[in-house]
C-alpha cells in the first residue's frame, strides 16, 4: 500500500531552464558578494563546495555544515558571518530569479490531490541550498510550504546527504517512517532520481515526454508527464 510520495522540484513540479538560471544566479551572486572576492573566484569557490557536499559520505554531518566549512576554512571567513551575509542575498535578491521559472501544469493539484488521500508528501529536492532559498522556489512552482503541509522538504539544513547517494533517500524513509516499498519517487532526472531511489527500494515514476523510453527497461518505472503520473495514481486507487 502507497504511504509517501517524494516529489523532486526542478523540472517536475517547477519548470526552470536551467541553463539560463544558473548563468543569472552566478552573476547576481558575484555581483553581491564582491566584496568578498573576484566572482570568478567566488563561482570556483562554490563549485568546489558544493562537490564536496555532494561527495560527503559522512552521514553524520549535514550538508550545511560541510559546505561552510568547506567555504569558510578555504577562503579564512568566519562562517557565521559568512552564512549571514549570504543569508541576505537569498532574501533580497534570489526572489527575483523568479521570472527564469514556470509551475509544471498541475503541479499543484497532484500534490494537494496526495495530501488530500493522507499520504505523506516529501520534496525531495537536492539539499544543496539553505531552507529559505528551498522555500522560495516551492512558492514559484505554486506549491508553498506554508500552504502545503509537506512532511519533509529536504535542504542542506536538515540532511546528511545528497543525491544521487543511496543515504540520501534512505535518510529521507527513516525521517517520514516509511518502508521503501511503499514509497515512490517522481522525477525527471534518471540518474538523480530515479536509479538511487530504485536501488533502496522504492517504486520510482520518471518524468519525461511520452515518445521517450526509460534508458534501461530492466528498472521497472512507470514514466511520463506529472499528469500522467496523477492518472497513475487515480487508476491504481490510491487517491
Amino acid at each position: 500500500m502507497l504511504k509517501a510520495v517524494l516529489f523532486d522540484l526542478d523540472d517536475t513540479l517547477l519548470k526552470t531552464s536551467t541553463e539560463a538560471f544558473l548563468r543569472r544566479y552566478f552573476v547576481t551572486i558575484g555581483r553581491y558578494a564582491a566584496e568578498l572576492m573576484p566572482p570568478e573566484k567566488l563561482l570556483a569557490e562554490l563549485q568546489y563546495c558544493t562537490r564536496m557536499t555532494i561527495e560527503n559520505v559522512d552521514t553524520a554531518v549535514t550538508n550545511h555544515d560541510v559546505f561552510w566549512q568547506c567555504f569558510s576554512t578555504r577562503n579564512n571567513l568566519d562562517i557565521a558571518e559568512t552564512e549571514a551575509f549570504f543569508d541576505q542575498f537569498y532574501r533580497r535578491e534570489f526572489p527575483k530569479m523568479q521570472s527564469l521559472t514556470h509551475p509544471v501544469p498541475g503541479a499543484s493539484a497532484v500534490v494537494q490531490a496526495c495530501l488530500d488521500a493522507g499520504l505523506k508528501v516529501v520534496i525531495a529536492t537536492n539539499p544543496l541550498f539553505p531552507a529559505f532559498a528551498i522555500e522560495e522556489r516551492l512558492r514559484w512552482a505554486g506549491v508553498p510550504a506554508e500552504e502545503y503541509p509537506f512532511a519533509l522538504v529536504t535542504t542542506m539544513d536538515n540532511m546528511h546527504a545528497s543525491k544521487p547517494n543511496l543515504a540520501y533517500y534512505r535518510e529521507i524513509l527513516d525521517m517520514i517512517e516509511v518502508e521503501a516499498d511503499t514509497a515512490v519517487m517522481v522525477g525527471d532526472d534518471w540518474k538523480r532520481d530515479i536509479l538511487p531511489a530504485h536501488a533502496v527500494g522504492m517504486h520510482t515514476y520518471w518524468i519525461a515526454p511520452d515518445d521517450v523510453q526509460p534508458p534501461n527497461a530492466d528498472i521497472p518505472c512507470g514514466h511520463g508527464s506529472l499528469a500522467h503520473f496523477y492518472d497513475s495514481l487515480k487508476l491504481s486507487g490510491a487517491l
